[in-house]
């Protein structure tokens, strides 16, 4: 016995027979001639009407019946997505009108998310998630971790149905269309070519965002501050408005000032494109952003602070150009540039740079670090936060939350074998004992101490306990550094104040006969001064230049330092008379090829 049902389409069209004969007129059972018209053919309009809107409606059941058939098996695919997920303990999601912002999606390139069947649907900075189809897939694995290490966030997986996957996947379609991106603020090519356009200084500048709406304030601000090359964003509330400022060359420039009723505005979209919670505002907040360009990405580190008349807001644009310098190009003088390279080159011993926040250590470390970069090295670097990230090193993030400090790991990197370790920053007596371990052990350690100059690294390393036997084999060479800005293309002849140009002979005529450097002959020497022009926007200046001095430890020094009690002045007398050219010497040595004036030497350095 055939017990098959019958289909649904042999259903409904036995539902719609039925109907056509209910509504059909009676006729009789003589056979219709065949020249008749058909019972349709005579039958009222009404009726034919009727019949017509039968088979209309009967269509449109059988499209409802499939849209919702259709929709059975989504959720019967979303209940099996959320079975998997049950069982093996990770969570899911559905992506069916989430919001996912294009800097997330950006971080899995197209092709390896089509490959993977994964997308990368939320990126606030410390926070990253990821969902995929196939969760236990090894290759989603490895790129979950190395999501969570080259962005140094907290990455997580979540389970996606092949549904909620091609609803995340399609978005890629409108990706490239998007040239530039500040998490929750668009900047396209168009826009920054006509921000360009419409500020040539700062004074147009402050028109340009007093004329824009709240919402296009911070990409004005963000696309001038680019534009004019600046390391800070500063923005800060005050009695009667908003000051905004830029650091350029490292001085601090106002730009603008904005009505005290934006602030509210201002503040809160600040807030949201870094992570910040928006109701704080009597508490210190830190988050990030980045801004994605056609050729880089700029990271923005956002620090805000509570003050009398609102908060505090610094951005720092982490523009990896600044850190693209080569080694040789730093700034150092032919003969310390000699001395220092034979010193990166050894397989072990400690190179410390010293100076204050902005001095340039960062540009420098990474300047050396670069150099050594070879596919024959390990190169590790600590460091709290990481600013920059840089192909072929494996960069670790500091966490104190996690009590993962820099000597725990110091500690762990220890046993990764490396050749050469970058730590951040020497803080504490357990650090430095095991950078010295470390340098003594056959590995090369970089790192930094906050100290004034290079003289004042080692009573520094003593003062904090390190046992002289240990720091003085250890050392290979010890910079102190500052920036100061170099002159504009305008640059002029001037001269120098006579008390002024006294002190000057004084420092470059101290100049010892070791230290490889030709003698100046003040006589025949024309400094250069500021003058100023639309390029520099009348400042004189334009760029920045490192100012160096270098201790080599020799036999010397070495001996010095075995003594257990030295001061920074005797230190600096030692090192002088082995060859080391001061900053001081050094910044004027640089003023005698024009490339900065006598006063801006004497201003951020000294004499």
């Amino acid at each position: 016995m055939n017990t098959s049902l019958p289909s649904i389409q042999d259903l409904l069209k036995k539902r719609a027979a039925e109907k056509a004969e209910n509504l059909s007129p009676a006729v009789t059972a003589d056979p219709i001639p065949a020249s008749e018209p058909t019972p349709q053919a005579l039958a009222p309009a009404s009726v034919i009407s009727a019949s017509a809107r039968i088979k209309l409606t009967d269509a449109d059941t059988a499209q409802k019946f499939s849209e919702k058939m259709g929709s059975i098996k989504l959720k019967e695919k979303e209940t099996e997505s959320q079975k998997m997920a049950a069982s093996i303990g990770i969570p899911v999601i559905n992506l069916k009108g989430f919001p996912i912002s294009p800097e997330a999606l950006a971080l899995v390139p197209e092709e390896q998310a089509k490959a993977l069947r994964v997308v990368c649907f939320l990126f606030t900075g410390p926070e990253l998630r990821l969902g995929a189809v196939n969760p236990e897939d090894p290759a989603v694995k490895e790129l979950l971790f190395e999501l969570g290490e080259r962005n140094k966030t907290n990455a997580k997986l979540y389970v996606l149905s092949e549904e909620s996957y091609n609803q995340g996947f399609k978005l890629y379609a409108a990706l490239p269309k998007i040239k530039q991106i500040v998490k929750g603020v668009q900047i396209t090519e168009t826009e920054l070519e006509k921000y360009a356009a419409q500020m040539t200084d700062f004074s147009s500048i402050a028109e340009v965002m007093k004329r824009s709406s709240v919402t296009e304030v911070l990409a004005v601000v963000i696309a001038a501050s680019l534009k004019l090359g600046s390391s800070d964003i500063h923005i800060e509330a005050e009695e009667k408005g908003i000051v905004v400022r830029f650091r350029v060359d490292g001085v601090l420039q106002e730009v603008a000032v904005l009505g005290r009723d934006q602030w509210a505005k201002i503040i809160s979209r600040v807030k949201l494109i870094a992570g910040l919670k928006i109701n704080v505002t009597d508490q210190a907040q830190d988050g990030r952003f980045t801004i994605f360009q056609k050729s880089k990405q700029i990271d923005v580190r956002i620090s805000t602070i509570p003050t009398t008349y609102g908060e505090s807001v610094v951005m720092r644009l982490l523009n990896p150009d600044t850190i693209a310098l080569e080694f040789e190009k730093l700034g150092f003088r032919p003969a310390s540039l000699k001395r220092l390279t034979r010193e990166i080159e050894r397989p072990n011993g400690m190179i410390i740079t010293t100076g204050p926040t902005g001095s340039g250590k960062t540009t420098t470390l990474y300047a050396i670090l670069s150099k050594l970069n070879t596919k024959d090295v390990k190169i590790i670097t600590l460091e709290d936060p990481v600013e920059y990230k840089v192909k072929g090193l494996n960069q670790s993030q500091i966490d104190y939350s996690k009590d993962y400090t820099f000597a725990k790991g110091l500690r762990s990197i220890l046993r990764q074998d490396p050749d050469i370790v970058m730590v951040g920053e020497i803080r504490d007596l357990e650090t430095a004992e095991i950078a010295i371990q470390a340098a003594l052990t056959g590995h090369l350690l970089l790192s930094t101490i906050h100290t004034n100059d290079a003289a004042g690294a080692v009573p520094r390393f003593l003062s904090m306990g390190v046992a002289p036997h240990l720091l003085a084999p250890a050392i290979n060479a010890i910079m102190g550094q500052r920036l100061i800005r170099r002159l504009c293309d305008c640059k002029q002849p001037v001269t120098i104040e006579p008390e002024l140009l006294a002190e000057v002979k004084t420092q470059l005529e101290s100049i010892s006969e070791s230290s490889g450097e030709a003698k100046v002959d003040m006589a025949v020497v024309k400094f250069m001064g500021p003058k100023g022009c639309d390029k520099c926007n009348q400042s004189g200046y334009k760029g920045r230049l490192g100012v160096y001095e270098i201790l080599i430890k020799d036999q010397t020094i070495e001996q010095a330092i075995l003594k257990g009690s030295i001061s920074e002045y005797e230190m600096r007398d030692v090192a002088k008379a082995q060859g080391m050219v001061t900053m001081a010497q050094d910044g004027l040595l640089k003023a005698v090829d024009g490339l900065t004036s006598a006063e801006e030497v004497k201003k951020i350095i000294g004499f």
